[in-house]
């Protein structure tokens, strides 16, 4: 294997070439390769976000997240349909990533309700027809980022554009690696084989609904940072629910070992070092082959920025509370939802 080759592994693959290597030599080798390319990875990472941060202001940071969130995955995932239609889609994804977040946070709680399920059941559609490829973690996490953090004036102005130059390179990037793919479903087949009548458009209704009514659980109650219960749950709901469960316990449970860490953290190091804690986890995340422990780094970013905004405690409290509420009320609306489908098609099947 190639170094470019070795450098294109997932952090899991990596480790498995790691453990399976008997020569000690060839072992250092790949420890090596292994560890520059979790650096290479995090200082892309740093770059891109702080040129971002450069042009279109602090304030937008989340943009140059989103955009290389894209980037990462348009690079090898595709959307199950012909490539160049797959440049609709994106299109389609970052129209509504420029557009949606803005139009619901200028809204009550139950208005922006019915914009967030529109807008996150149509990034469901256009980004994750190919359900292997997992597209949705991706776009509906930018579009609760955006949500989450919000902007007015002339920062969502700048907003709008940066998104719009994010749009154009990942179509370029997408264009160049995905134009050999031979599928023959267009753009329009992603609508034409939307059917709450299969398991994939009753993930998508599912997830839609759940990721939005914790939302608006939050914003009803008042509370601070919903898209934090939005993202647990989009997070837990996966497409076949048996596997829920527990993806739910490693999300609340390590969330709360991510949280114990920050505060270790945060009062061991100086007041100097806080904006590091980001990056720490970053690091950290590019280390894990696992979704527990994964879950445990993104922590240090999120807290690292609420902290500054409500104080550490409050912070912690919400982050776990958030993630708590929606890993558990994901699990219970996956089991309510699925029993109604049951007795639904039950009863269908009884009058015909």
């Amino acid at each position: 294997m190639t170094f470019y080759q070795e450098l294109q592994l997932s952090s899991t693959g990596s480790k498995q070439l790691i453990k399976n290597t008997k020569d000690p030599k060839e072992r250092r080798r790949h420890i090596l390769i292994y560890n520059f390319k979790v650096y290479l990875v995090m200082a892309f990472c740093v770059a891109v976000v702080s040129l971002y941060s450069k042009l279109i202001g602090s304030e937008n940071s989340v943009v140059g997240v989103t955009v290389l969130l894209a980037v990462l995955v348009l690079r090898q995932a595709d959307f199950g349909i012909k490539t160049t239609h797959g440049l609709f889609s994106i299109a389609g994804i970052f129209g509504l990533l420029m557009v949606a977040p803005r139009i619901a946070n200028m809204l009550s709680p139950l208005p922006a309700f019915l914009v967030n399920v529109i807008a996150i059941l149509l990034l469901m559609i256009l980004g994750c027809h190919n359900v292997i490829m997992y597209n949705h973690s991706t776009f509906v996490l930018g579009y609760l980022l955006l949500l989450g953090y919000d902007v007015t004036g002339a920062e969502y102005i700048k907003r709008v554009e940066g998104l719009a130059v994010g749009m154009i390179l990942c179509m370029v990037i997408f264009y160049k690696n995905q134009k050999n793919r031979p599928y023959r479903r267009t753009f329009l087949d992603l609508f034409r084989e939307f059917d709450l009548q299969s398991a994939r458009g009753r993930w998508y209704l599912k997830l839609t609904l759940i990721v939005s009514t914790a939302m608006l659980g939050m914003n009803l109650l008042g509370l601070p940072r919903a898209m934090w219960a939005g993202i647990a749950c989009m997070s837990v709901c996966l497409p076949f629910t048996e596997d829920c469960v527990a993806r739910s316990g490693k999300r609340w449970q390590f969330n709360i070992v991510g949280c114990v860490f920050f505060i270790v953290l945060y009062l061991i190091l100086p007041e100097s070092m806080y904006p590091y804690i980001g990056m720490i986890g970053g690091i950290g995340v590019g280390y894990s082959a696992g979704y527990a422990w994964q879950t445990v780094f993104n922590t240090f970013g999120a807290l690292s920025i609420a902290s500054g905004l409500f104080g550490m405690p409050m912070a912690v409290a919400l982050r776990i509370g958030a993630n708590v509420f929606g890993a558990l009320y994901t699990v219970l609306c996956n089991k309510v939802i699925d029993k109604l489908t049951v007795a639904f098609s039950e009863k269908r099947n009884a009058v015909v």
